[in-house]
């Protein structure tokens, strides 16, 4: 059996800091030998920032009873001694709970009202609200203290049925999945609409963010949750009993909010809960085996996902041998299996995103450092010739040279109108890519789709409304691919002419792919179309319930249209900042010919004096280079290498 997920998730931290510091003490090598401008430093600084702060979102999914909090106590809460979710018989996480880690924060619990839900604000938009939630700290060093904060997830209010339907928990036209009420015919609802939980635990500090999620009713009465929170996790783990098997409830759940697009079968994990229900003493332990293998079987096939991705475990009695140190025990419990799968599948899976992110980003730190070294030296290499011809020359000449070194220099700085030309075209064409991906724009092409949902009763023209949105989002992207094109292009024109007049080695970079945009905006819009069927037709006949729905996808689509105009943005700026870096080197090469100048018209011992300064140059240079080859090899071969500890030493300098 392979080491524990949390292991996997130890190591997997240690990995990123490790390229962390490596990429911070690169961008420190670079500065120090004034060998990167902005643009690259910039670049370096957000890959930096990626493969330190990258978070891994794990969602545990299961219909109530199913021992969903008990799993996540076994797998990430041992260690505390003692259950610290909630996990007693009957319902426990009454509300969609989200465990991660804010440094900025204190150990706290953070609630907001159920009430919210008559308000139309996306759950993204109570976020930024912090007053609105109730804020109780947590004490971390008190573990039986934690575990009874932490009950509060688990609260419950009794509510008139107009004010449940009100807030989605009630639905005349649906009575089946209606709560029952009491004797005063009151209706039970989760007194919470969210939760965060912000916690100091190793895996929430390495970027470990674990969702947990209510029953289904709950689940389907915040349209943020099912659209969003859950369909952008890393992983979900959908958890069932294994006594049962696929119920009724679970199949709805899985079908309506779960399954998975055609081909993105590997994020989604089954796992077969309690079988120590099943091991009954008059059983032998292969008709035990027997029975857990036909479950599993039978639910891989009800899913419709790979049988091995179905995982039968006892989170209890993993739990209980975790606390006890029973190896026999956890062994019986199945669970090292699951975080086997939890570290091989998921982190994997991150890792490699990392890994293409640092070798493209380290790629494009070399192109341009590449070009730096082949400015400086084509610069010695002309001073060099210069220098040379002024052996034996009298004090005329080399005042001549002098005169023609300052024409040249003068000649130069007249590009300088030529370079703000094209930065104004630039940023003017800039604009024109990035307009179609603004909030404003985002708005408009929402518009249609609002009202559709705002129309009373059954929402008939939905579907083509939500086709229509997204048909327009897809026309954004294209257009943002041709305005890109054509910066491209100008930029490429330009780029041409000052490379032939000026001697620069300019060169423009690919625009980002948009294609990938395009692809998360196809898993969005097949995420809400399955609320376009019939059997949400009542859910969406409430106005409040499309309200949210709608306002959940804009947040949703914002984040999209942001990350892509955010990566038009820093291509561009890359781009031109070549236009910068090399204009400064030229100058700082004018200024270093006529210094030499000056210092071997003040005595002729000076031109071997500089000769000798230029070889210097050259072998430095030489060395530089050399040594960023080493850094960047390094950097590139520490992707395969999973560090015991981030390294301690600096880059010489």
């Amino acid at each position: 059996m392979g080491i524990s997920f949390n292991e996997q998730f130890d190591q997997h931290g240690a990995w990123r800091r490790d390229f962390a510091l490596r990429l911070k003490q690169l961008g420190e090598w670079t500065r120090t030998h004034r060998l990167a401008d902005t643009a690259v430093q910039a670049q370096l600084q957000r890959l930096e920032a990626q493969v330190r702060a990258d978070k891994v979102t794990v969602a545990f999914v299961a219909e109530f009873s199913r021992g969903k909090s008990e799993l996540i106590n076994a797998l990430f809460f041992a260690g505390y001694g003692r259950r610290i979710m909630p996990a007693a018989a009957g319902r426990t996480t009454m509300c969609p709970t989200e465990l991660g880690y804010e440094p900025e924060l204190p150990a706290c619990l953070r609630l907001l009202p159920v009430q919210t839900r008559l308000q139309p604000l996306a759950l993204a938009e109570w976020r930024e609200q912090p007053e609105q939630w109730t804020h109780l700290d947590l004490d971390l060093q008190d573990p039986e203290a934690l575990a009874a904060t932490l009950e509060m997830v688990s609260e419950v209010i009794r509510v008139s049925q107009d004010e449940a339907r009100a807030l989605g928990f009630w639905h005349d036209d649906d009575p089946q999945d209606n709560p029952l009420p009491d004797a005063a015919g009151l209706i039970e609802i989760p007194r919470w609409r969210h939760a965060l939980i912000n916690l100091a635990h190793p895996l929430l500090e390495q970027g470990l963010v674990i969702l947990d999620t209510p029953g289904l009713n709950a689940v389907g009465a915040e349209p943020e949750l099912t659209v969003s929170l859950i369909p952008q996790a890393h992983a979900v783990v959908f958890i069932l009993a294994a006594d049962a098997g696929v119920t009724r409830s679970d199949l709805a759940m899985w079908r309506e909010h779960l399954s998975p697009p055609e081909g993105t079968t590997a994020s989604r994990l089954v796992v077969l809960n309690k079988i120590d229900t099943l091991w009954d003493a008059l059983s032998s332990p292969e008709q035990i085996e027997s029975q857990i293998q036909r479950q599993r079987a039978h639910s891989a096939e009800m899913l419709g996902v790979p049988e091995q991705q179905v995982l039968a475990v006892s989170a209890q009695k993993g739990l209980v041998a975790k606390v006890s140190q029973d190896a026999a025990l956890l062994a019986a419990s199945r669970l090292p299996a699951l975080e086997d799968a939890l570290g091989q599948g998921l982190l994997g899976q991150r890792r490699a995103i990392l890994q293409q992110a640092v070798s493209q980003g380290v790629g494009s730190l070399r192109l341009e450092l590449g070009r730096v070294f082949n400015i400086r030296r084509r610069d010695l290499a002309e001073q060099m010739l210069e220098l040379n011809g002024l052996h034996g020359k009298n004090a005329s000449v080399i005042h001549s040279m002098r005169l023609r070194i300052e024409q040249e220099q003068g000649e130069f700085d007249e590009s300088h109108a030529r370079v703000q030309a094209v930065k104004s075209v630039h940023l003017k064409l800039q604009r024109e890519a990035l307009h179609p991906l603004s909030t404003g724009n985002l708005k408009l092409v929402l518009t249609q789709l609002t009202q559709a949902l705002r129309q009373p009763g059954f929402k008939l023209g939905v579907r083509r409304a939500y086709g229509d949105a997204f048909a327009e989002l897809r026309r954004v992207l294209a257009s943002t691919v041709q305005a890109s094109g054509e910066l491209q292009s100008m930029l490429a024109s330009s780029f041409k002419q000052f490379n032939a007049e000026y001697g620069f080695s300019l060169q423009v970079p690919n625009p980002p792919d948009m294609s990938r945009y395009e692809a998360d905006l196809a898993r969005i819009e097949s995420g809400h179309l399955q609320y376009l069927t019939f059997s949400h037709a009542l859910k969406l006949a409430q106005p409040a319930f499309a309200e949210r729905l709608v306002r959940a996808l804009g947040t949703r689509l914002r984040v999209v249209l942001e990350t892509a105009s955010s990566d038009l943005q820093t291509w561009s700026h890359a781009a031109v900042a070549q236009m910068d870096s090399q204009v400064r080197e030229r100058r700082r090469s004018f200024i270093r010919r006529l210094e030499a100048i000056d210092r071997i018209q003040q005595a002729a011992s000076s031109l071997a004096e500089r000769i000798a300064e230029i070889e210097a140059s050259e072998a430095k240079l030489q060395q530089l280079e050399k040594q960023l080859c080493g850094l960047t090899d390094d950097l590139l071969e520490a992707v395969d290498q999973v560090p015991a500890r981030p390294p301690t030493e600096t880059f010489s300098a």
